[in-house]
C-alpha cells in the first residue's frame, strides 16, 4: 500500500477551470459615488458662481440708477432755480424801474394807435 500511497501523493493535483476574478461590488459603488459627488459639485460650484455673478451685475445697476436718481435731482434744482431767476428778471416793476434809471418813460396812451396785421379788407 505504500506504493498507491505514493501514487496518488505523486499525482497531478486537480485543477479547476481559470476562473475571472469578480470584480469587487464595494469599489464599483464607491467608485461611482465618488463619480457622482464630483459631478454634483462642480454643478453646485458653477449654479453658484453664476448666483454670484448675476448679484454682481445686479449690484452695478442699482449703483448706475442711484447716480442717475442724484444727478436728476440736482437737475431740477437747477431747473427751478434757473426758472425762480428768470420769473424775478421778467418781472415788469424790475423792468420799469430799469427803463426809468436809463430815462425811459411811459407812452402817452392817447398817442397809441395799434396795427391790425393779418386780416384783409375787402
Amino acid at each position: 500500500m505504500a506504493s498507491f500511497d505514493l501514487a496518488t501523493s505523486l499525482e497531478a493535483p486537480v485543477r479547476h477551470a481559470p476562473s475571472r476574478p469578480r470584480p469587487d461590488r464595494r469599489r464599483r459603488s464607491s467608485s461611482r459615488r465618488t463619480a457622482g459627488g464630483l459631478v454634483w459639485i462642480v454643478v453646485s460650484a458653477v449654479l453658484l458662481g453664476g448666483v454670484v455673478a448675476l448679484n454682481v451685475v445686479v449690484l452695478r445697476l442699482n449703483m448706475e440708477l442711484d447716480r442717475a436718481g442724484r444727478e436728476r435731482t440736482n437737475l431740477r434744482a437747477d431747473n427751478q432755480l434757473l426758472a425762480s431767476q428768470l420769473s424775478s428778471a421778467a418781472a415788469s416793476a424790475r423792468i420799469q424801474s430799469l427803463a426809468k434809471a436809463r430815462g425811459l418813460v411811459p407812452a402817452d396812451p392817447a398817442a397809441t394807435t395799434y396795427v391790425e396785421l393779418g386780416r384783409s379788407r375787402r
